[in-house]
């Protein structure tokens, strides 16, 4: 049998206290990487898949609802008498994602405009073909019963 000096096996079994340290820089660093990463990602979820199909719903149903009024009006227009009144009450829906809006209808010249808006969301849905001979305002909010009212003689 051979014999092994004390200093060969002391530099074998001892590990260097480098090792250590470089390790536990290595999990804290790519940890906070990590994390870091994580709240960028919890700032973007709310605006990418939240907010963004939100936005687009309340578009869309600020389309139709516009549309709807549109042809309600038009409608009113096609059966109008010469001499005569018309009251219609008509119902749209409470809220739109949770939240009000707001209806107005507009005299742009020779055209007639719906619009449909809440804050920087809004929706312009031309009345068709009766801007010329009629002229169509008034606003409504999305709350209760809203009334198309139409009087031969004008209203003051």
């Amino acid at each position: 049998m051979t014999r092994r000096s004390a200093t060969v096996l002391d530099r074998r079994d001892r590990t260097r206290p480098e090792e250590g340290v470089t390790t536990l820089l290595e999990y804290m660093s790519i940890s906070g990487v990590l994390l870091l990463l994580m709240v960028v990602l919890m700032f973007l979820v709310n605006a990418v898949f939240m907010e963004g199909p939100a936005r687009t719903l309340q578009y869309h149903a600020f389309t139709d609802i516009g549309n709807g009024i549109s042809t309600r009006v038009v409608d009113i227009y096609i059966i109008a008498p010469y001499n005569g009144t018309i009251n219609s009450r008509f119902d749209i829906p409470d809220d739109v994602a949770g939240q009000d809006y707001f209806v107005e209808a507009l005299n742009e010249g020779s055209e007639q405009v719906i619009e449909v808006r809440r804050g920087d969301i809004s929706s312009r849905i031309a009345i068709a073909g009766i801007g010329a001979s009629r002229g169509v305002i008034g606003s409504t909010t999305s709350k209760g019963w809203n009334r198309i009212l139409y009087d031969s003689r004008g209203f003051p």
